[in-house]
This record gives C-alpha cells, sequence and structure tokens, in this order.
C-alpha cells in the first residue's frame, strides 16, 4: 500500500468534497485526484525510475500537495526543500540525495541555474508558472495532459520520503521514511485527535516540514477532510481565515500561538468558535500560553512532540485527557521508554534518554549507516531528548538534544552556525548559543574570536551569514571576544556563555 492511496480513497468516497482551499480557489477530491495522477505520468515520462529521489522547493500551494502525491504514485522518493534555504544549502541537499528531478516555482529559477553545473544527478527541473525550454518544463503543461490512474507498486517497506533534519555534525540528514511509517502515523494521529471528514484544517505550517506534512496534509487528506492553505503565517489573515472557512483544526508552533494573541487582544474583532482542535508541538510551549487560551479563549492547546524520524508525531495529548506541560501518552502502537546512561530502563518518573520503537520510525538515514547505528538500536530510536514518563504513561520532556535551538519551530544546530563563521578569513574561532526572542522563542548568538591582527565589525559577520544561510538560521547577535572559555576536554564552555549578558 502506498500512502499515495490516501488521496485515490477519499477521491472515491467523495468525490465532489472540497479537498483544498486557496487563495479564492477550491479544489475538489476527484480534481486533485486526477492531477496528481497526471503529474505522476509526467514524471514517469520524464524518465524517472523507481525510488528515484524528486525534490520539492515548493512553498504553501496545492502544487505542494499534488507534487506530492503525484511522486508517490510514480515509484519516486519525495525530498521536500526547505524554500528559505540558500544556494549551498540546497546544492548540499541535491547532491547528497542525488536528486533526478526538482520540482519548483519560477521565482527559484535563477538559483537553480547558478548550481545546476555542481549537481550533475539533476537531469529536468518542472516549474510552476515557468516556461518550457531545454532544462525545465511548465508543471501546468503536465497537468493537463490527461489522466488516467498511476499507481507504480510499492511495498510498505519501500522508502516514501527523505527529509533532511539538522545534524549535530552540522550537515543535514535525510531521515528516509517507509510508505509504512507515513500510513500508520497519519491514521494513528487521526485517530487521536478524533478527526473526520467533516473537519477543515488549516495549513499555515510550512509544507516542506514533517510536522506540517503530517499534521496538515496526510491527516486531513487520510480522513477525507478540507485543508485551508495559507503561503504564509500572517496573524491577522490567519484569524480571518479561521472565520471565514470556518476551521476547526488547527497546528502551529508555540510561536504562531503567542503572536495570535497579541493579535487577539487588538480592535479587530475575529469569530472562533469553530475551533475544536488546536495543537501545538516543534518545541516546548511555555505553560502561560496554555493557560490563557484555555481562560480567555476557552480553547485547550493540546502538546505533542516527536523528532522526523517518527513519521514525525509520537505523542500527542488526546482532546479530552489532557495534561498541561506534557506531551501527552505515546500514539496507540508506539513504545515509549526511559533509559539511563548506561541503557538501563528507568521507573516512571525518573528523568532519562527518551526512546521510541513502533511502526513510525524511520529506516536510517540516507548515505549515513554510522549516524544510524548510533540512534537505532535494536528497533528504538534514541532521541537524544532527556524526559520522563508518569505513572499513566504520559512523556514530558525536560530537555532536548545538547544545544539544539529551536527558532520558530525550526531546528538550529550551532555546530553548523560554527563551522560557516569559521570559513569567514578574519575568523579564528566561533561558538553558537540560543538567546530568548520574544517572537521566536529562540534566536542564535554567536561569540566570534578573530585572527590576530583582524578587525570586523560584529554587523558585517552578521551580515556574512546572511548572505549564505537560511533566515531562521544566522546569528542575529554576535559578540567579538578575545578568547572561548573551554573546560577540561577542551570542548567550549557554552554554560558560561549563556551566563554573558
Amino acid at each position: 500500500m502506498s500512502v499515495a492511496s490516501f488521496l485515490r480513497d477519499s477521491a472515491l468516497s467523495n468525490p465532489e468534497k472540497t479537498a483544498v482551499y486557496f487563495n479564492n480557489t477550491e479544489i475538489q477530491y476527484k480534481q486533485l485526484n486526477m492531477e496528481a495522477d497526471s503529474l505522476a505520468r509526467g514524471l514517469l515520462n520524464l524518465g524517472l525510475g523507481f525510488g528515484q529521489m524528486v525534490g520539492l522547493l515548493l512553498g504553501n500551494s496545492p502544487d505542494f500537495i499534488r507534487s506530492y502525491f503525484a511522486v508517490a504514485r510514480a515509484g519516486g522518493v519525495i525530498l521536500p526543500i526547505n524554500p528559505l534555504f540558500k544556494g549551498e544549502e540546497i546544492k548540499f541537499i541535491l547532491n547528497d540525495a542525488q536528486v533526478s528531478i526538482l520540482i519548483t516555482v519560477k521565482a527559484f529559477l535563477p538559483l537553480i541555474e547558478s548550481i545546476r553545473n555542481d549537481v550533475p544527478s539533476l537531469k529536468r527541473t518542472i516549474v510552476s508558472g515557468g516556461e518550457t525550454n531545454d532544462q525545465a518544463i511548465d508543471l501546468d503543461i503536465l497537468l493537463i495532459e490527461g489522466s488516467y490512474p498511476i499507481d507504480v507498486p510499492v511495498q510498505e517497506s519501500d522508502t516514501a520520503a527523505c527529509l533532511y533534519t539538522s545534524g549535530t555534525t552540522g550537515k543535514p540528514k535525510g531521515a528516509l521514511l517507509s510508505h509504512g511509517n507515513l500510513i500508520f502515523d497519519a491514521l494513528a494521529s487521526s485517530r487521536r485527535f478524533e478527526v473526520d471528514s467533516e473537519d477543515t484544517h488549516l495549513c499555515v505550517l510550512p509544507l516542506f516540514h514533517s510536522f506540517a506534512q503530517m499534521a496538515s496534509m496526510l491527516i486531513p487528506i487520510s480522513s477525507g477532510g478540507s485543508i485551508a492553505i495559507l503561503p504564509q503565517f500572517q496573524p491577522d489573515v490567519v484569524l480571518n481565515e479561521i472565520t471565514k472557512r470556518k476551521i476547526t483544526c488547527f497546528c502551529g508552533v508555540p510561536a504562531m500561538f503567542r503572536i495570535l494573541l497579541l493579535a487577539l487582544s487588538g480592535t479587530k474583532s475575529f469569530d472562533l468558535s469553530s475551533l475544536r482542535l488546536c495543537v501545538c508541538g516543534g518545541a516546548p510551549c511555555p505553560p502561560e500560553i496554555i493557560q490563557t487560551y484555555q481562560e480567555k479563549i476557552g480553547i485547550t492547546l493540546l502538546e505533542g512532540n516527536g523528532p522526523t524520524e517518527t513519521s514525525p508525531v509520537s505523542y500527542v495529548n488526546p482532546p479530552h485527557l489532557c495534561k498541561p506541560g506534557s506531551v501527552g501518552p505515546p500514539l496507540d502502537g508506539v513504545k515509549v521508554k526511559i533509559i539511563n546512561e548506561s541503557g538501563q530502563e528507568l521507573p516512571a518518573g525518573e528523568v532519562g534518554e527518551i526512546c521510541i520503537r513502533g511502526p513510525n520510525v524511520m529506516k536510517g538515514y540516507l548515505n549515513q549507516p554510522e549516524a544510524t547505528a548510533e540512534v537505532l538500536k535494536e528497533g528504538w530510536l534514541h532521541t537524544g531528548d532527556l524526559g520522563k514518563v508518569d505513572q499513566d504513561g504520559y512523556v514530558y520532556i525536560v530537555d532536548r538534544k545538547k544545544d539544539m535551538i529551536i527558532v520558530g519551530g525550526f531546528n538550529v544546530y550551532p555546530r553548523e552556525v560554527e563551522e560557516f563563521l569559521q570559513k569567514h578569513p578574519m575568523v579564528a574561532e566561533a561558538a553558537v548559543i540560543g538567546i530568548p526572542d520574544e517572537k521566536r522563542g529562540e534566536a542564535p548568538k554567536a561569540f566570534v574570536v578573530l585572527k590576530p591582527g583582524q578587525k570586523i565589525a560584529p554587523r558585517e559577520l552578521i551580515s556574512y551569514c546572511r548572505k549564505n544561510m537560511a533566515n531562521f538560521k544566522y546569528p542575529k547577535q554576535v559578540v567579538i571576544v578575545d578568547s572561548l572559555v573551554k573546560n577540561s576536554t577542551g570542548k567550549v564552555d557554552k554554560n558560561f556563555l549563556r551566563q554573558i549578558k
């Protein structure tokens, strides 16, 4: 069974139902299903082979959903790419995954052309709103070629998606998720959320991210619901969409819920009475935000979590049995255990590393057997997160992967930023930590040691990073220091840096 069967099944069950709202258009399930078939046929005609990677460099739009299901139907592997990434970041992923076809928008064509000669695997580019030439073909041409059901046979164990997640080595790692992983996670999450075909889901989380793909696309389509897509997060637009479409389900990150509170305190009036399910993930949600939503708006924010490597939902609070401060019990069929440094399982209430086992756990990392072996041991995914489980099986995350910074729900690993800063000809050393940020939860801050005799203003180093890194990654502050304090093993003492104001 393919993850693409979700769309076909919902189209057969309710063909006239609106699958997607976008801007002023409505796309019915039968139309979306036919377009996915047409695009799948086009991919095969362009020479896509079974198991080959297809990059999706797309923002939030119906094209992302069409492309996602088309690639799965054609037997390819879906590889979403963060549209905020810059040229070097995109080039690394395209080469690492040996992407053969890239689906993107016209605005990215100059960037793609600038790196094409450095990506030998890339044979064709499909462009939404573009023109056909020697290197690119207009997506619209493939959508109107005519369709018939396309479903290249796959096993549930076959790879469906490769989702790149930041790694402690500073280079992203491609988590390989099977059709079975995604099917299980979507169905188990749907049962936990208690969603059905009557629900209308708001999709404003970025669809390249695993959280959005599962919570705002696969769960709605597997249950036959409707999706209202917004291209970006703007608080008034979000609140207007909830009011206009009578949104029932909304998933977001803490920064979104925090900003929406500010918008709700203004003079404009919005009707949120249709909302019945709000899920907060991607980062810890401050207790005061959860309390404010409950007391002032009458909405319970359900916290959930799970790394990309688990498709990604692993645990989430049930709508009627929510425990504030917890990310909920594991999904049915998923097991969680807490272990100490010796690998021994700890009893309820004791803090240790969270390990996850279940049908949603990835196959491994692309091209990285050693990294895979480090985290997958005897079927258990070792998350690196510290937490505990109470007597009722609810999971509490008390700390997270060492040094990781969460900026508006996006993971930023300091080493990647540090290594880039150290490429600057004037920089000798760099250390990056996370600092509190009112809007995004956290922001990167860099401490830099210059080479002898060199002088450069912090703003110039910020600009250097900004030109070459995604906006959520580059340091918002840079401090020039004479040296970096190190511990007995020679590692930079980041706890000391966190105490510097």
